[in-house]
């Protein structure tokens, strides 16, 4: 059995590590799998990535990491290049992804965290780049985590220390903390799901890319233009009229 479950629902699809029993740690196996989910999101309006069980996500399967003992340096590039793409593709993913995360989310665990748009955890889930207590660094994940913890990581890359949701809050890695976790990413998956689901794609785009000046003008005109800005524009202002 495959470690990923996938369900397609009105508009959402919902993404779960599935191994329970390892405390949804990803082997190249996984790895391969969530690369793969997604890079196929279709037109998928939202996208809820969660873990299985009492855990999201403790980062690396021990038994992957003493496997990886024996390799070569060159296939240590290429096993860690997998981790990267699966990140790069959870971050570069078109839809807007939402995190639901509680328990352990340790090592790439709070990688995959950084990688999500929109992360919700639980008020007791627990976080760390342990990295450095096993003598390696959390290289791979650092261009996803960096710019969302910023200076934060002088600390918590050099400790490895194990810090609550409220620190991950406070440092950015997540964007909001509930004691009803199911309750508060529906809410979010609802809004996502009351907008345009190309203008939240766009938006997406326009937050990553980061374009100026005249290209944000014609940004704005081709939304404005579109069958979609159209609709949406002429409702708003019809409910406004009556």
């Amino acid at each position: 059995m495959g470690g990923l479950r996938i369900e397609r629902d009105d508009g959402v699809m919902r993404v779960t590590l599935a191994r329970p029993e390892r405390r949804n740690a990803f082997d190249a196996s996984l790895i391969a799998e969530l690369t793969e989910a997604f890079a196929n999101v279709g037109q998928a309006h939202a996208v809820v990535l969660a873990g299985d069980g009492p855990a999201f996500c403790a980062g690396a399967d021990i038994e992957w990491q003493r496997s990886s003992i024996g390799l070569s340096f060159e296939e240590n590039v290429e096993d860690a290049l997998r981790l990267y793409r699966m990140c790069e593709t959870i971050d570069r993913c078109p839809a807007p992804v939402v995190g639901r995360i509680q328990g352990y989310a340790l090592g790439g665990g709070s990688g995959l965290a950084a990688c999500c748009d929109i992360a919700i955890a639980a008020t007791d889930a627990v976080f760390g780049f342990s990295e450095v207590k096993l003598g390696i660094i959390p290289a791979v994940i650092s261009p996803f985590v960096l710019p969302r913890i910023g200076q934060h990581a002088r600390r918590y890359f050099l400790t490895g220390e194990r810090f609550d949701a409220q620190t991950a809050l406070r440092i950015g890695l997540v964007h909001e903390l509930a004691d009803d976790l199911d309750a508060a990413v529906e809410r979010v998956v609802g809004e996502l799901l009351s907008s345009g689901p190309t203008a939240v794609r766009e938006a997406k785009r326009l937050v990553r890319e980061r374009p100026g000046g005249d290209e944000t003008a014609e940004i704005a005109a081709r939304m404005r233009t579109s069958e979609e800005g159209q609709r949406l524009l002429r409702a708003f202002l019809e409910r406004r009229k009556g």
